[in-house]
């Protein structure tokens, strides 16, 4: 069999497999200036051994490409015991750092807690280039490089304690959270330019997090700046924060569009960016019924996004926010009414046979929407 033939075969093969079992799903992917369709799959043995008994692939094949698949799949993220380690050993190191410094602020003044915070950066970029070139280890590299990044408000903080900005001072850890205050805006920018250097610099995905984090911030502190009292503070936050999330979900889109990388550098921006968008969209809180309607078509919109673009997050949020609406209706506008628990049941079940129907049409959408939504 050729080989293209015999690789059209396995995918049709995995195809089957990963519907019967609820996990296939198809990618549009921007490569090489025209919009692409690519399978993206969960894999586990029993797909490679199903290939192999339809003579697809030999068994010392699977085996063999079974290997190399366990082999690279440590490098990416997951909920596996090391990587749980890795991220509950980094959150310890860099509350203890946040501690030492709190103690040496009180100590030392603003030009010590400068210095101590740039020998900590100084020390997690050498331990970022130790774990990235000598040990190969990009998520340990990852923590560190986040480490360095996260030190870079400290800096500013200590440095704007030194030079008379912060005339009283302010308890350490920094307030790096929502807070109107311009003061903040340099510790900010900083950040995200931290990031973005070492993001160009080691190519780890995980530095993008802190890069959205400070944009985040950075836009909920300037929502004052945005309007002339027109609204509530509260309200006007919420507002920043539901562009801000659009902000950084197109530009995640536009990575996936663009980039074909090997690592995955849109998902910080996907996960912060829906976080953002939903959680200003839930704070709005409307108090008639077509405003909560409306709220309930946007997270209606958040999960079919979610099933085009192969995210999950969109889907965690969006579910959030059907269920608070449906729980909405029926503690208030229904709370006596023996009729919406029956109702209710067979929208379920209509939203069940929906999707079954899309198991059944999937292909057949996906390519329809590449050729009449993602053509170029």
């Amino acid at each position: 069999m050729p080989a293209h033939g015999a690789r059209c075969a396995l995918y049709q093969c995995i195809i089957r497999s990963t519907n019967q079992h609820g996990c296939g799903h198809i990618l549009y992917l921007h490569h090489h200036g025209a919009f692409k369709m690519e399978l993206f799959v969960e894999l586990d043995r029993r797909h490679l051994d199903e290939a192999a008994r339809q003579g697809l692939i030999t068994e010392h094949q699977a085996g063999q490409l079974w290997a190399f698949l366990k082999t690279h799949s440590n490098e990416a993220p997951g909920f596996k015991t090391t990587h749980v380690l890795y991220y509950l050993g980094g959150l310890i190191a860099l509350s203890a750092m946040v501690l030492l410094l709190d103690l040496s602020h009180e100590v030392f003044g603003g030009w010590g807690l400068f210095t101590l915070a740039v020998m900590y950066m100084l020390a997690g970029l050498g331990l970022t280039r130790h774990f990235l070139y000598k040990n190969a280890l990009r998520i340990p590299a990852g923590i560190s490089a986040t480490f360095v990044v996260a030190m870079t408000p400290v800096a500013v903080y200590g440095l704007q304690t030194a030079i008379g900005w912060w005339e009283n001072g302010l308890p350490l850890p920094p307030r790096f959270v929502v807070h109107d205050d311009t003061r903040w805006v340099p510790a900010e920018l900083l950040t995200m330019l931290c990031a973005l250097v070492m993001l160009r610099s080691f190519r780890l995905p995980f530095l993008v997090m802190p890069a959205a984090v400070a944009f985040w911030i950075m836009s909920v502190d300037l929502a004052p700046f945005f309007y002339a009292n027109t609204v509530s503070g509260w309200q006007e936050q919420a507002l920043v924060s539901i562009v801000s999330g659009l902000i950084m979900i197109l530009s995640a889109f536009w990575i996936d569009l663009k980039t074909r990388p090997e690592h995955d550098y849109a998902f910080w921006l996907y996960v912060l960016g829906v976080a953002a968008f939903w959680l200003g969209l839930t704070l709005l809180d409307p108090e008639t019924e077509l405003g909560r309607f409306l709220y309930l078509c946007a997270n209606l919109l958040l999960l079919m996004t979610g099933t085009l673009v192969t995210r999950r997050v969109f889907a965690v949020f969006g579910g959030l926010g059907i269920a608070a609406y449906l729980s909405h209706l029926a503690y208030t506008v229904f709370s006596d009414s023996v009729l919406f628990p029956v109702a209710l049941t067979f929208i379920g079940l209509g939203i069940v046979y929906l999707g079954i129907l899309w198991q059944k049409n999937e292909t057949r959408i996906n390519a329809f929407v590449t050729r009449h939504v993602f053509r170029s």
